[in-house]
């Protein structure tokens, strides 16, 4: 098989896993246990050895990192309208797709492994606190963005077709939740999350993955 997608369940990862799923092409998944470690051994290493998920081999071929892989299935599948297709429609997809890897996915890191910034426990708590205050902004921000989307008459973030937008802002308020931030709290990005959880694609990814879309606790 010629595409092979190395993810690892709930990460980033799902946002080109759903792409791939909705392109309708043959892949094959290669779960990566990240609790076990396993992106650091020797076999993964040799495949991408900055050890992080996702990976895409075409034909050989390795691409990591989320805007690149997401672009590269664009080109491959161009007929799947994952981003508008050209001038400033794609030019903004793209914008919106850079700030929520570069911006919101590393303020989402700083609540969920603050050890990676400091050995000090007393920091680390200072870091995750800081840091879930900033995602609550971000998550507003994230809210606008779909509700203006949405009052041009775009079904999707990026417009008539589904694609990484949409599932990278599933995966954006799904980490929220885990960062104790109640969906309930943001009612058009939530009733949008739980539609594009509808999209056939995506259920199926989930489904693989094994995903809960709410882990929001009290």
């Amino acid at each position: 098989m010629s595409l092979t997608l190395y993810f690892a369940p709930g990460a980033c990862s799902f946002v080109p896993h759903c792409l791939l799923q909705a392109s309708g092409a043959a892949f094959e998944p290669q779960m990566v246990k990240l609790h076990k470690g396993e992106q650091n051994e020797a076999a993964y290493q040799s495949i991408n050895p900055r050890g992080q998920v996702p990976v895409l081999v075409d034909e050989g071929q390795v691409v990591t990192q989320i805007p690149a892989i997401c672009l590269y299935l664009d080109e491959k599948f161009s007929a799947a309208g994952f981003f508008p297709k050209a001038g400033i429609a794609r030019a903004k997809a793209v914008e919106t797709l850079m700030w929520m890897n570069n911006t919101v996915h590393p303020t989402f890191t700083h609540v969920f492994m603050p050890e990676k910034f400091s050995p000090n426990p007393e920091v680390q708590a200072d870091i995750k606190a800081h840091a879930v205050t900033a995602y609550r902004s971000l998550m507003l921000e994230l809210q606008s963005c779909v509700v203006a989307a949405l009052k041009q008459g775009s079904p999707w973030m990026g417009g008539a077709h589904f694609g990484p937008l949409d599932a990278y802002a599933l995966t954006l308020l799904r980490w929220g939740t885990i960062a104790g931030i109640d969906p309930e709290d943001l009612p058009e990005l939530w009733a949008f999350v739980q539609r594009v959880a509808q999209h056939p694609p995506v259920q199926q990814v989930m489904a693989r993955e094994r995903l809960q879309l709410n882990l929001f606790k009290r």
